[in-house]
């Protein structure tokens, strides 16, 4: 039985082949996104899911409000510490303190290079399960320790073994290697950790986290956590709560609380609002769900379409088998066995293109995912989705076909009926309906993209490149290397700063200034530079002046942003002064000296932040930045400062960002999600008009006698096309007038979420519907010109 099955499914399908390469290609697509979206997905929800104690592993969070309003975020104090390991360690395994993801300049022998990493404290290694491969797990137990990825150990020492061997860090101070660990994977939170150093290196180096220890305002460090088997992340959030109130009562006015965020929620679900988890990259993950879900019902829409339009073919065969005995169930189970032999071939065909896609999606999407061949959760998973692919294509077909009289059929009494093609009609409106939204919605996401990128960011980042100075060996030569710099004819202009360009590192409050509100909870974005900052960046100074060298008395001086004088509140600034409020340690009182227009540090979606800009006494900060000469190319600018730089800095590697692409990064995520939404929506536009050119062909092949006597009559070319084409063109106008108030209302609400946003016009939407209705045309006149074209005595001719 089966193997006549497959016999009658092969024969339909071998003798209809332009009909079976429209169902195979559309199926073979559609399966094909629906499974590169499926691998996607599995790899965005199996993010950390490297690590042995996943479900018990959390970071220390902790919400702030400041008049108002709720901010929250994963800086602690480092006093935290010590609270949690005497009034709250039964509820952990491990209490982690660990610093900010860290280059360090690492060198061995002639080999000296650049790695990420951070210093955490003893139990890291065990909290995190790292995969030893060298050495020992415990390797962070001596303070002159250091672990090292395998990659970075190879990096450093070829085939030698590493253990025991000295490694000098920043020039600075010489670490042991006791241990090597396997590389955590990519699709993890610690991909970058390519070196751990002991937490006490990391505060006998500084003099400033020596200081914190007892500082509860001084949110600089962060705390990963194990908790122990017998409790949960809520009962142990709720008791650390207050514990920072507790401890300094005069922070109670900003109500810090502190919770945990558990590690399965770090990269999916970490966005809040107001102090309320609101969500995350989540949001992706269901939008690209929907897309895979809409995208395959597309392409089943168009086997069902094609099956059922093509009824009359099948007609006599199903009714010569119901009158010598077949029941309704067999022929169900013929037509679904074809449908099944359709969406097997279809599958192989997806799977093949997946497989010479997935580079390119990876580079595209920023992922590292590789096709589960060995996997039996895949296998088993394809299988249900051929079965259930299969239904979903063949369930509507197969009823619909087996449900003929065969009485009808044999007198040559069949009719279809006057409302036969009405399903047919309802999912060819399904099918634009969706591919509408598709195209309005990827529209909207690349122009909130242009938008973001279109608005003014305050200085000149174009020419600009910035240098860690993160060694001990910068300390003191800032000048030097300044005028060797210009001397050199590669750069115009360089300053110093305490933090990237494109970032704010540091937020301070307990401020004082005259008018200030009574209760007014300051917060703002503080940044240390050298007078050279402003000419070097290109910054407008619209009040006041710059920094300047000539006046002593600049060292005490504080630049503010436009931003900063309207969130103080201030009128005429300049000459202003701006006092600490800490009566224990306070700081000289600066005075403002001029006002910078405003300039965009953190996300070019929100709001510039109020900062303040401060003489940096001892130029040391983090990062040289260097306004590269406009008269000679990049390349050649780059080289001349790589001669220099070696010259001073022969053990440390030369490394450098364009300021203009770290800031083309904050878009990088959005402009992934709008290149891939671009793909999706063509591909499923392109499925939608593969089985709308199928209908077309059927139609008009059903019509081809009627198009020879309208020809015959005198019909033109045009009259034809109309005939075949205004059914179609009317389907697809339903389709925009569904689709139009639908798009508008998801995406209307998607761009909430961006406070600097882009409106909404009408333009889009008609954009939308007339591209619609201009594939459509394409790819109805094709056939329609074609029959409309054909020899009218071959067609009277055609039974």
């Amino acid at each position: 039985m089966l193997k006549n099955y497959l016999k009658i499914a092969w024969r339909n399908l071998t003798k209809n082949k332009g009909y079976t390469i429209i169902n195979v290609g559309g199926l073979a697509l559609g399966m094909a996104v629906t499974l590169i979206i499926g691998l996607w997905i599995n790899d965005e929800l199996s993010h950390n899911n490297y690590f042995t104690h996943k479900d018990k592993i959390a970071q220390v969070f902790q919400s702030q409000s400041t008049n108002g309003q709720t901010f929250t975020g994963n800086a602690i104090p480092r006093p935290l510490e010590v609270a949690m390991r005497e009034d709250y360690m039964d509820n952990f395994k491990y209490v982690v303190m660990s610093s900010w993801t860290t280059p360090q300049y690492l060198k061995y022998g002639e080999t000296s290079l650049s790695r990420n990493g951070e210093f955490m404290q003893r139990d890291a290694p065990n909290m995190l399960d790292l995969k030893i491969i060298k050495g020992e797990k415990d390797g962070l137990r001596e303070i002159n320790s250091i672990m090292l990825s395998e990659s970075t150990a190879t990096a450093l020492f070829g085939d030698e073994d590493p253990i025991g061997k000295t490694v000098e860090a920043n020039s600075q101070y010489n670490m042991m290697v006791t241990a090597v660990y396997e590389d955590i994977p990519f699709n993890t939170s610690f991909h970058d950790t390519e070196y751990l150093m002991p937490w006490e290196k990391y505060v006998s180096i500084w003099e400033w986290v020596q200081r914190s220890a007892d500082y509860w305002d001084n949110n600089s460090f962060q705390m990963f956590v194990q908790i122990a088997d017998n409790t949960t992340m809520e009962s142990v959030s709720e008791k650390i709560k207050k514990v920072k109130q507790i401890n300094d009562p005069e922070l109670v006015e900003y109500n810090p609380e502190m919770f945990l965020l558990p590690m399965e929620d770090w990269y999916l679900r970490s966005r809040f609002e107001n102090g309320k988890q609101s969500g995350g990259r989540i949001k992706y993950v269901w939008l690209f769900g929907i897309i895979g879900v809409f995208v395959l019902l597309l392409a089943c829409i168009n086997f069902m379409n094609l099956s059922t339009a093509r009824s009359e073919k099948r007609a006599k065969e199903v009714g010569i088998r119901k009158s010598i005995g077949s029941q309704r169930g067999q022929l169900i189970n013929q037509f679904l066995g074809e449908s099944f032999l359709v969406v097997l071939f279809a599958f192989v065909i997806a799977v093949f293109i997946v497989v010479l896609s997935l580079n390119g999606f990876n580079e595209l999407a920023r992922k590292e995912m590789e096709f589960p061949w060995t996997s039996p959760g895949f296998w088993i998973s394809s299988l249900l989705f051929i079965l259930f692919t299969a239904l979903l294509a063949g369930s509507y077909p197969a009823l619909y076909l087996s449900s003929f009289r065969p009485v009808d059929v044999l007198k040559g009494t069949f009719k279809t009926g006057k409302h036969s093609g009405l399903p047919r009609k309802i999912l060819v409106v399904v099918q634009f309906t969706v591919s509408v939204a598709f195209i309005i919605g990827t529209v909207i996401v690349m122009q909130q993209i242009n938008y973001a990128k279109n608005r003014p960011v305050g200085y000149d980042k174009e020419g600009l490149v910035q240098i860690p100075t993160m060694s001990q060996d910068f300390t003191g030569k800032f000048q030097l290397m300044r005028e060797e710099f210009i001397n050199s004819g590669a750069i115009t202009e360089m300053s110093t700063s305490s933090a990237p360009t494109t970032r704010i590192w540091s937020n301070r409050s307990g401020f004082n200034w005259e008018g200030k509100p009574e209760g007014f909870q300051e917060d703002l974005a503080w940044t240390e530079v050298s007078p050279e900052y402003a000419k070097s960046l290109g910054l407008k100074i619209v009040a006041g002046r710059d920094f300047s060298r000539d006046f002593a008395s600049d060292s005490t001086g504080v630049l503010l942003n436009e931003t900063a004088v309207k969130y103080m509140g201030l009128e005429n600034p300049v000459g202003k002064f701006i006092t600490d409020s800490d009566v224990e340690d306070p700081f000289e009182p600066m005075k403002i000296i001029g006002v910078v227009e405003d300039m965009i540090a953190q996300s070019p979606y929100e709001p510039v932040k109020q900062g303040m800009y401060v003489f940096d006494r001892d130029e040391n900060g983090s990062f040289y930045n260097l306004r590269l000469n406009p008269n000679q190319s990049a390349n050649q600018n780059l080289a001349i400062i790589e001669r220099v730089f070696k010259e001073h800095f022969p053990k440390i590697p030369f490394q450098y960002d364009f300021v203009d692409e770290e800031y083309g990064e904050k878009f990088a995520s959005e402009e992934r999600i709008g290149r891939l939404s671009g793909i999706f929506t063509t591909l499923a536009i392109l499925i939608s008009c593969l089985g709308l050119f199928g209908l077309t062909s059927f139609v008009a092949e059903q019509r081809t006698k009627e198009i020879g006597v309208r020809k015959v009559l005198g019909a033109s070319i045009f009259n034809v096309w109309n005939m075949l084409s205004k059914d179609f063109l009317k389907l697809v106008v339903i389709s925009c007038f569904i689709a139009v108030p639908i798009a508008y209302y998801v995406m209307n609400g998607w761009l909430q979420e961006y406070p600097y946003r882009v409106i909404l016009k009408w333009w889009i939407f008609a954009l939308a519907v007339l591209g619609a209705l201009a594939v459509t045309i394409l790819t109805v006149s094709f056939q329609a010109i074609r029959a409309a074209k054909s020899n009218p005595a071959r067609s009277l001719r055609t039974e």
